[in-house]
């Protein structure tokens, strides 16, 4: 049983893994193209990539291999053969239920203890591989700005695409314009031995230039000067991928084990805690009232519209002059516009304390989510292939695809309800477990009892007795 098993589950498992990289390819495959990226840098990204795709990759791989090995073993009627020999269905996936437990609690530990580090080491290296410049690549008659504060254009270039013709290079160093430009008829582009830097050798060519000199006025003399040969050089560290620190990335709550998520979890309820009372004491009781206000303010007098102000009769201010009273209602609604702006202040700083929050708890439910998972899913394929007695790539993939559409649909639904606030995290979180558990069950039972649950001639009977009934209630 585990040899009928293991050689299934390690096809599908990589097969789904690289069917997931491919995803990720066609996503960002515009930040990886003509960047000149190194072989091993592009290795390295699609290697802690495929790490972060584990916890899709795996409950799929053991779905679809316990569905495609007692499924064979039906086809081939060895499941019959085995319970003929007196040993029951139950008895006969024990071996295989071990194994799902122990990889279950591989999936938890892998979850827990690796996946942190792919995904920092993944989002790390992703993040500077975006913040990568576009290789020096200079294309005929079109102007190249990737150099700093220099712009290249070339006329056209020889198939050794070294040789170049018709060169205007503009230096834009002294942010003035194109005060300093230099033409050649013809030039050789190469790359330093340490490739750090692009060398131009140009031939026939001129230099124009205007020179700037302060004094009593300003001067700008032109300068020309023609050569027969000038080499430049330009400094290409800016094309080099620079690594970030990995520490900048750490606190993310996908870069966290449970420990850390405790610790982080408890951190933040508490500062979101004193956050709430340091707003109650500071500024509900501080605009709670009418600040006191002297003579010397109350006998300002304001230019407002008097009739306006007759006609709001306000009974507080009947015993206030009409310029007293008009400062009284000014900086009473100078404090409640402020009032109101400190509210809508704090409640998005809430907000936003109370969704990193729920993010964190989401990633700490998903450690275990992981586990269950693999183990659930199991006890729907195993018990399925042997009630559907069909192996192979046929039948069991299109089974399993639904089975994990259904999972993952309802996972993203209840995640995304639960960090909006709409449903309870727990209840987000465990609402795909809760959804295919109860199948799993009933499959298993099914199984194991030799019910016939897909049988076409009990179905076939089913729906005639069905008709049957319904052609008797017409005629009644």
């Amino acid at each position: 049983m585990l040899k009928s098993f293991l050689g299934p589950f390690i096809f599908t498992f990589f097969i789904a893994l690289f069917i997931l990289l491919l995803q990720f390819l066609w996503k960002y495959i515009d930040d990886l193209v003509g960047k000149g990226l190194e072989w091993h840098i592009i290795a390295r990204l699609l290697f802690y990539a495929s790490s972060t795709f584990v916890p899709l990759a795996l409950p799929l791989a053991i779905l679809l291999s316990s569905l495609m090995t007692f499924g064979n073993l039906g086809e081939h009627y060895e499941l019959v053969s085995i319970k003929a020999a007196g040993i029951s269905l139950r008895k006969a996936m024990k071996p295989l239920a071990i194994l799902a437990i122990f990889i279950s609690l591989g999936a938890f530990f892998f979850s827990n203890y690796v996946l942190p580090v792919a995904n920092l080491k993944f989002g790390s290296l992703l993040y500077d591989v975006r913040q990568q410049k576009l290789a020096f690549n200079i294309n005929e008659g079109i102007f190249y700005d990737g150099l700093d504060n220099i712009v290249i254009q070339v006329g056209s270039k020889d198939k050794d695409n070294k040789t170049i013709y018709d060169v205007k290079i503009y230096d834009h160093s002294d942010r003035k314009g194109n005060t300093q430009v230099t033409l050649a008829k013809k030039g050789i582009m190469k790359l330093s031995p340490d490739k750090s830097k692009m060398i131009f050798t140009l031939f026939d060519g001129n230099s124009y230039a205007e020179i700037e000199e302060r004094g009593y006025r300003v001067n700008r003399p032109f300068q020309s000067t023609k050569f027969d040969k000038q080499i430049l050089v330009f400094d290409l560290g800016d094309f080099k991928l620079n690594r970030t620190n990995e520490d900048l990335f750490r606190s993310h709550y996908s870069m966290l084990n449970i420990e850390q998520l405790n610790y982080s979890i408890d951190s933040l309820s508490k500062t979101k805690v004193d956050r709430v009372e340091f707003y109650k004491k500071k500024y509900m009781k501080k605009f709670s009232y009418i600040d006191k206000m002297d003579s010397t303010t109350i006998d300002t007098v304001i230019i407002v519209d008097t009739a306006r102000l007759d006609s709001l009769k306000y009974p507080l201010l009947e015993n206030f002059r009409n310029s007293a009273a008009t400062q009284i209602l000014a900086k009473s609604l100078k404090n409640v516009r402020s009032f109101k702006e400190n509210i809508i202040f704090y409640q998005r700083e809430l907000e936003s304390r109370a969704l990193i929050l729920k993010k964190h708890e989401v990633v700490w439910h998903q450690k275990f989510k992981l586990s269950l998972a693999c183990l659930i899913f199991f006890f729907i394929g195993a018990p399925l292939g042997a009630i559907i007695r069909k192996g192979g790539l046929g039948l069991p993939v299109v089974i399993s695809v639904l089975f994990f559409v259904v999972y993952h649909v309802t996972s993203i639904t209840g995640e995304k309800a639960a960090l909006t606030g709409e449903w309870n995290v727990i209840f987000g979180v465990w609402l795909s477990t809760f959804v295919i558990l109860p199948i799993g069950l009933f499959l298993t039972w099914k199984a194991t009892t030799d019910a016939p649950l897909l049988d076409a001639e009990i179905w076939g009977r089913f729906f005639s007795k069905l008709s049957k009934f319904r052609l008797l209630r017409k005629k009644q």
